[in-house]
């Protein structure tokens, strides 16, 4: 890495990032990275019809500019800041995104938004675009680390009730934009601390309803491209942006901020290739419950004979999957549905689309399914104290039925799938992508999409992929 005395933390990080645009990624991490924009782009072609994406279409379609880049599934030419937002919009809008642990945030979705607007604007190659994503990505799991509590054993930011992968979602992407772009390192710096003015977002809508959550990463997305722009003309940032007395992780997380987990081992250690892949379209709080209750499933459990269920999770998961209880008994919608524990074990009982459980399982017609509201009434969600052992390095639960028959029956899961630790197979992420992009695009397209993503990293053309993806004329 380039020696720079004295340096602060987003210096460190800029030259992090400016050395990846000299050197390049190594081959394994691009590899990495093409997986991710695999993820992102067939969640996004997903979810075009999704009412918060209309909502965001409809409102860059007013806007003006030069059409530079591509709205992904929807046949639109827009302004690079706006294709960023209907792009991030699209990519968190089912919850189907990576996520990092412990920092329990989702870092693709906004990087790889903002990275993509940015390298179709200046016609950069995909090695180009594979490693500002890459070290966007990065950036974004270690601004996470800095605020995640070892001692209370949780995300600082999260039990504020801030969306971490929104706000620190900005700064990703604003690397990420910045280094394709071009910048130098002190650029790349002005960026990224311009970006911390904008990052936002709460998460009360994991509880109470609302769709707005939907729009964090395209938020934080459009928010990236903007900083880089600006610090493109001239616009500056404090050099103490991260760690200053009024900077990003204090104004954010207090004296329960950890500076130096932001810089630990930078540049020698990646956090990039550990970033789970979800199975499941739903919070992924509740994967692990989805997961035990597949396992009582192919163990034999039937679920008409299943008198009461206790669901055992980490406390601090609590309040984002079971409360209120009421609401979660009976989510108001199949995006709600999404981050209810109770519905989730119901649906994976008694549903089984995708890998598991799947998209069909969460319209507002399967929420509503009398079958699946009665089972989700007998589950019972509980701190489990196994699970805090475990948790956030890994979101894990215990499921327990009685049948009534008077039997018990048990499945514990420690690590649920998508991580280093049970990854998805070649064949899961081919199906997932399938099962994504087949909403839009026929098979044969689909199929020839998959294989030009993959190809990325050996030299396979970038737009290309962008044009097979660009789908029809949004109305």
């Amino acid at each position: 890495m380039t020696a720079v005395a004295e340096a602060t933390v987003v210096q460190r990080l800029a030259a992090l990032a400016d050395d990846t645009r000299r050197a390049g990624l190594p081959g394994e991490l691009r590899q990495d990275v093409a997986r991710r924009l695999l993820d992102v782009l067939g969640n996004s072609l997903a979810a075009v019809a999704e009412p918060a994406a209309r909502a965001v279409i409809g409102v860059v379609r007013e806007w003006g500019g030069p059409q530079r880049a591509t709205a992904i599934g929807t046949g639109l030419r827009l302004p690079v800041p706006a294709a960023a937002l209907v792009n991030g919009t699209l990519a968190h809008a089912l919850d189907f995104d990576d996520t990092h642990l412990p920092s329990v945030l989702h870092p693709s979705s906004s990087v790889i938004p903002a990275a993509l607007a940015a390298a179709e604007s200046v016609g950069a190659p995909a090695a180009t675009f594979l490693d500002g994503a890459g070290v966007g990505i990065e950036v974004v799991v270690r601004l996470g680390m800095g605020g995640y509590d070892r001692a209370l054993g949780n995300s600082v930011f999260f039990e504020r009730g801030q969306h971490a992968t929104s706000i620190c979602g900005a700064v990703g992407a604003a690397v990420a934009a910045a280094t394709i772009l071009g910048l130098d390192a002190d650029g790349i710096a002005h960026a990224a601390g311009i970006a911390a003015s904008m990052g936002a977002g709460i998460l009360e809508a994991n509880r109470t309803g609302g769709t707005v959550k939907r729009v964090h990463c395209g938020w934080a997305a459009h928010a990236g491209v903007v900083a880089a722009d600006l610090a493109r003309h001239g616009l500056t940032a404090p050099p103490t942006v991260v760690e200053g007395r009024f900077g990003f992780l204090q104004a954010f997380c207090g004296d329960h901020a950890d500076v130096d987990a932001v810089t630990a081992g930078l540049g020698e250690h990646w956090h990039l290739p550990g970033i789970f892949f979800k199975p499941y379209p739903c919070n992924h709080f509740t994967h692990a419950g989805i997961d035990a209750a597949r396992q009582l499933v192919a163990a034999g459990v039937d679920a008409a004979h299943i008198t009461e269920i206790e669901l055992g999770l980490p406390t601090p998961v609590l309040r984002t999957i079971a409360q209120p209880a009421q609401e979660k008994a009976r989510p108001r919608s199949g995006y709600h549905a999404a981050f209810s524990g109770p519905y989730t074990v119901a649906a994976a009982f008694l549903g089984g689309g995708g890998l598991g459980v799947g998209h069909a399982d969460f319209t507002d017609d399967a929420a509503a399914d009398p079958a699946r509201l009665e089972l989700a009434a007998k589950v019972r969600c509980l701190a489990d104290a196994w699970c805090d052992e475990l948790f956030p390095d890994q979101f894990p639960a215990v499921l327990r039925v009685r049948l009534r028959d008077g039997t018990h029956h048990e499945a514990r899961v420690p690590a649920n799938r998508g991580g280093p630790q049970r990854p998805l197979s070649a064949a899961e992420h081919a199906a997932k992508f399938r099962m994504n992009a087949e909403r839009v695009l026929d098979a044969e397209t689909a199929a020839a999409v998959a294989a030009a993503v993959l190809d990325l990293p050996r030299g396979g053309e970038l737009a290309g992929v962008l044009d097979a993806v660009a789908g029809r004329s949004a109305r």
